[in-house]
């Protein structure tokens, strides 16, 4: 007899993952982020903080691999412990906009005519105002830090999600299983949460691996001018600010910050290729 059972859609999309190139390559950059992050006192051979005027500016070597700073911290050091602000960024400032924006999103879609005009509304005033300029307002209101950061690149992302998720639930609302799901007693709360906000989470998580890329990015911009984490933090924004004054006479203190920024953001922009094309291959 022919084997007639279905396979589970969490294996079948697992296995269409690692089929694809892009989602490979990016979360093996993803795991490699990870891992630095997780393992970063087992990986780095120094503090990340520890000055020793004597080695300042030194070149790649077997004792440095990736050079010293400007006041003789390691380099490699400071770039495996930066992984973990990296993240962070990703995971607080990517948490803020989905949650918040989500949420809007929910209400303006399933909602009323008035709760989904008032909800819009607020939309379009934040829209109104240029990302970077909403989050330089957000920093110079509560002063310039790595929280403040997050949490101002955080707050200029939620109207991207709140629209895309209202666009979502206007479509999926209008299906057969909704109108089921109502006729067999499911209260509005349970359908929007239950039935609907399940049927969004496709588009949800490809627009979210795109997004988090910038949030982290933008958020090293705000470190670079200053507005972000503050030093001796091992963040690799503000690692570029402080060597930026070396661009010709040690290349290595620039270079190792920003290589490590581009193939961190290259590997999540890849990785939401993937994701696009196995969660959303109309799109």
């Amino acid at each position: 007899m022919p084997d007639l059972r279905v396979e589970p859609r969490w294996r079948r999309l697992i296995g269409r993952l690692l089929a694809d190139r892009s989602a490979v390559l990016g979360g093996a950059i993803l795991l490699l982020l990870l891992v630095c992050a997780v393992a970063a006192p087992l990986i780095a051979p120094y503090d990340p903080l520890a000055i020793a005027p004597m080695a300042r500016l030194r070149p790649p070597s077997p004792q440095h691999w990736f050079g010293t700073d400007e006041v003789g911290r390691d380099l490699f050091s400071r770039i495996v412990y930066g992984t973990r602000y990296f993240l962070l960024i990703c995971a607080v400032a990517a948490s803020i906009s989905a949650s918040i924006g989500t949420l809007l999103g929910l209400l303006a879609g399933a909602g009323s005519a008035l709760v989904d005009g008032v909800i819009m509304r607020l939309i379009d005033v934040l829209l109104a105002f240029p990302y970077i300029l909403m989050v330089l307002v957000v920093v110079a209101i509560l002063g310039p830090s790595l929280w403040t950061g997050m949490a101002a690149v955080g707050i200029a992302g939620i109207p991207g999600y709140a629209r895309l998720i209202r666009s979502a639930v206007l479509g999926v609302k209008r299906e057969d299983y909704v109108d089921g799901a109502r006729v067999l007693g499911a209260s509005e709360t349970e359908i929007l949460f239950g039935t609907v906000l399940p049927n969004v989470l496709s588009p949800l998580i490809v627009y979210l691996s795109y997004a988090t890329p910038l949030a982290a990015l933008l958020a090293s911009a705000l470190s670079f001018a200053g507005l972000g984490a503050q030093p001796p933090i091992p963040e690799w924004g503000a690692m570029l600010v402080n060597a930026r004054t070396y661009l010709f006479s040690a290349w290595w203190a620039v270079t190792a910050p920003g290589a490590a920024l581009f193939v961190a953001i290259f590997g999540l922009n890849v990785l939401g290729n993937g994701l696009r094309d196995v969660l959303d291959p109309q799109g």
